[in-house]
């Protein structure tokens, strides 16, 4: 069956009416918010079709409709296709931070929420194959070397290497030059066992210091894969009937929420699915693999702070949450990170 333009705004209508008032939208009310001045009978064939299309269903007999989760998958896909998007002004809250990046991620999670009036999260950022920027070797006393490497995001990792005897200043510069020769520009994916090897074979007696700042590059890269997150509003789940009625799930929901449970494998998902989807990403009920979270919906978006350090914002609601809103709001608020960090 065909999805016409008519069928389309007539689901647009349902859906909007169900966001804000949570109950089943009748024919009657869908004929005052809709431009296409039908009547109720034509309106009732029309829903008809999109229940059989598994877009809207009837939740008992003589009820209005609600929408499915296939209807919400399909309005979400169609706003964000339309670019649509709720101006706020928020930069000037944002530029109230604090000089430390943990101050300022505890202040966004807390204005997310309260703009939207859902939980919210945030992650702190990681660095999204990140790739070695320098190397520095220095004699620090005559039986230790002092091993620096930097990594993209300006991430700092030191080694401390026991040498029997103090090294020339040459053999230190040719070391100097081996190791960032052959790995500046590289991550840790393009760091092979063939060409470890080959750096060893060159740096010959000395190829243990080389094992050792090969070892903190890859520690300075995966130092920080698993990202703090912060919430904000884990109450607002109880203003919410659908989330708030049944007492033993939405205590889970609240204590996985302030616990962090399962969300830093929606932080993951995020950062994996963005190179390939764009910013946003909305999942819809069974579309969450967290079972106490099957009757909610979870919008994310990719903050980046450059220099490959990446981050997720979400916010957690039910199916009929404001989506117009919180999409608005999250790319307000992940276009000014961007541009705080980037001036």
């Amino acid at each position: 069956m065909e999805l016409t333009e008519r069928k389309m705004k007539i689901l647009q209508a349902i859906i909007r009416n169900y966001l804000e008032s949570g109950e089943p939208v009748g024919s009657r009310t869908i004929s005052k918010f809709t431009d296409l001045h039908l009547s109720s009978a034509t309106i009732r064939n029309e829903m008809s079709d999109l229940e059989e299309m598994g877009l809207i269903r009837q939740p008992h007999t003589s009820a209005g409709r609600i929408p499915t989760d296939a209807g919400y998958r399909l309005y979400v896909d169609n706003m964000l296709q339309g670019g649509q998007e709720e101006e706020t002004s928020l930069k000037d809250v944002l530029l109230e931070r604090g000089d430390r990046l943990e101050e300022l991620l505890q202040q966004v999670v807390r204005l997310l929420s309260t703009n939207t009036n859902y939980p919210s999260m945030i992650s702190a950022p990681v660095i999204r194959q990140g790739k070695i920027k320098f190397i520095q070797l220095s004699q620090i006393d005559p039986t230790d070397i002092l091993g620096v490497v930097v990594i993209e995001g300006n991430v700092v990792r030191s080694t401390m290497i026991h040498v029997d005897e103090p090294l020339e200043s040459k053999t230190l510069l040719r070391l100097n030059m081996l190791l960032n020769n052959a790995l500046c520009g590289l991550s840790t994916d393009e760091i092979t066992l063939g060409l470890v090897q080959e750096i060893k074979q060159q740096a010959g007696e000395h190829s243990e210091i080389a094992q050792h700042v090969i070892e903190a590059a890859a520690e300075a890269i995966h130092s920080d894969t698993k990202p703090r997150i912060y919430t904000s509003g884990a109450d607002k789940i109880l203003e919410y009937p659908e989330l708030a009625e049944d007492n033993a799930k939405a205590g889970r929901l609240i204590g996985d929420f302030e616990e962090k449970k399962n969300l830093a494998s929606i932080v993951q998902e995020a950062l994996d699915s963005d190179d390939q989807d764009g910013d946003i990403q909305v999942y819809i009920g069974n579309e969450m693999p967290m079972a106490s979270m099957q009757n909610c919906s979870v919008v994310t978006a990719t903050y980046d702070l450059g220099g490959g350090m990446k981050g997720t914002i979400g916010v957690i609601g039910p199916k009929r949450m404001d989506y117009d809103r919180v999409i608005g709001v999250m790319k307000q608020i992940m276009r000014q990170l961007d541009e705080l960090y980037k001036k």
